[in-house]
C-alpha cells in the first residue's frame, strides 16, 4: 500500500460537525417476505439482481469502512435473512470481530427466519438483534403485514432468545391502528428481558394507503404511557437515534425514536448504504454517493476509500423529514426497503 493509501485507511470518518461516524447499517437485499402497508406496496418492483451488490462486494464495502474506524455494523433489508447465503456474509464480517476492530455485528430482522438462523447467528457473535413488530394480536400483525405469518415470528423470537442473544422489538407507532397495544407490548417485552422501542412513522416512498392520518406523535404516546407505568429517565444508549426510559414496575427500558419531532441529528453517528452501494449520509436527505462504481472499476480499494472520505465530508448537519398534508406527498421519494431499515 502506498503512503497515500495508508493515510486515507487511517483516516477517522469525523464530519464537518465534528461527529465521529462509527455506526454502519448496509441493507443487504430491498426484498422482503412481507408487505407492511406503511413500508411497501403489495406489488413491489424489486431490484435487477445485477444491480444489488454481491456478497463478495458487501464484505469488502464492509471492511472498508471497519478499517477507517466504524465500530458497529448493523444488517438490514428489506429483511436480510431472506437474502441467498447471507449467513456466509455474517460469517465473513465475524472476523472484525474476532481482530476487536468491530465492537458489535447486528441486524434488524422482521423474525420471520430467526428461528432458521438464530442458534448459527449466535455462534458467529451476533449479540443483539432488533426485531420489527408492529402488533402482537395475530389478525392485525396479517393486516399490517399482508403476508406475515405470526407464529412463526413468535417462534423466531423464542428461538432467539434460547440462543441467548438480546433482543429488542422495534413498534412503528401507528394512530388508529396499533395504539391500543403499548401497555401490552411493554409487558410482553419486559417479561421476556426484551427492550421495546416506538418509532415515529417516517415520509417515506411512495405506497398505496394514505398514512398522513396514522402519525402519532411519539410525545403523545409517552404521556399516555406515563398515565399506566412510572417512566425514569435513562442514560443507556445503543449507538443509535432512541432516547430511553425505565419502566420502574418492570425495571425494563422503553425506547422512542422521533424524527418527526425531536431532530436527533446533532449527535448523529450514522451513515446508511443502500444493497446498490449508495451511500446515504442522512436518512432524510437526498444526497447521496455511489459506492458500487469505484468498488467496481478497482481491486484496490484506495477508490473506494476515496470516495467514502469525500461522502462522510458532505454529511448535512440535520435532515429535512416533514408531514406533506398540502399535497400529500412523502418527504422522501424512495422506500425505506431500498434504504434500509
Amino acid at each position: 500500500m502506498q503512503h497515500d493509501e495508508l493515510a486515507q485507511a487511517n483516516a477517522p470518518l469525523i464530519d464537518l460537525f465534528g461527529r465521529h461516524v462509527n455506526y454502519l447499517r448496509v441493507s443487504v437485499t430491498d426484498r422482503c417476505d412481507f408487505r407492511c402497508f406503511y413500508c411497501m406496496a403489495e406489488n413491489m418492483n424489486f431490484l435487477p439482481k445485477r444491480e444489488v451488490l454481491s456478497l463478495e462486494e458487501l464484505d469488502r464495502l464492509c471492511s472498508s469502512f471497519v478499517s477507517l474506524g466504524v465500530k458497529r455494523l448493523r444488517l438490514t433489508g428489506g429483511e436480510p435473512l431472506v437474502r441467498k447465503d447471507i449467513m456466509t456474509l455474517f460469517g465473513s464480517l465475524s472476523r472484525h470481530l474476532d481482530s476487536g476492530a468491530l465492537e458489535e455485528l447486528t441486524l434488524t430482522t422482521n423474525g420471520s427466519q430467526l428461528k432458521r438462523y438464530a442458534s448459527e447467528l449466535a455462534a458467529l457473535g451476533v449479540k443483539r438483534i432488533n426485531v420489527s413488530l408492529d402488533s402482537l394480536r395475530e389478525d392485525r400483525f396479517k393486516e399490517i403485514t399482508r403476508w406475515g405469518r405470526f407464529d412463526q415470528v413468535m417462534d423466531g423470537i423464542e428461538a432467539a432468545l434460547a440462543a441467548g442473544i438480546k433482543l429488542k422489538l422495534n413498534a412503528v407507532a401507528l394512530r388508529g391502528v396499533n395504539d391500543d397495544e403499548y401497555d401490552e407490548m411493554i409487558r410482553f417485552c419486559h417479561q421476556r428481558g426484551m427492550d421495546v422501542t416506538f418509532i415515529e412513522t417516517m415520509p417515506m416512498g411512495e405506497i398505496d394507503h394514505e398514512r398522513l392520518d396514522m402519525y402519532l406523535p411519539l410525545s403523545e404516546l409517552k404521556r399516555d404511557l406515563a398515565q399506566s407505568w412510572t417512566l425514569e429517565p435513562s442514560a443507556h444508549k445503543t449507538g443509535g437515534p432512541a432516547s430511553y426510559v425505565t419502566v420502574k414496575e418492570t425495571g425494563g427500558r422503553v425506547g422512542f425514536i422521533t424524527p418527526m419531532t425531536h431532530n436527533f441529528c446533532e449527535s448523529c453517528n450514522r451513515v446508511r448504504v443502500t444493497c446498490t452501494g449508495t451511500l446515504y449520509m442522512c436518512l432524510g436527505q437526498e444526497d447521496a454517493a455511489d459506492l458500487r462504481a469505484p468498488l467496481r472499476a478497482s481491486e484496490s480499494d484506495g477508490p473506494l476509500t476515496e470516495a467514502i472520505l469525500s461522502a462522510i465530508a458532505r454529511k448535512p448537519k440535520g435532515h429535512d423529514f416533514i408531514i406533506d398534508r398540502d399535497n400529500n406527498r412523502p418527504s422522501i421519494g424512495r422506500h425505506m426497503s431500498v434504504t434500509g431499515g
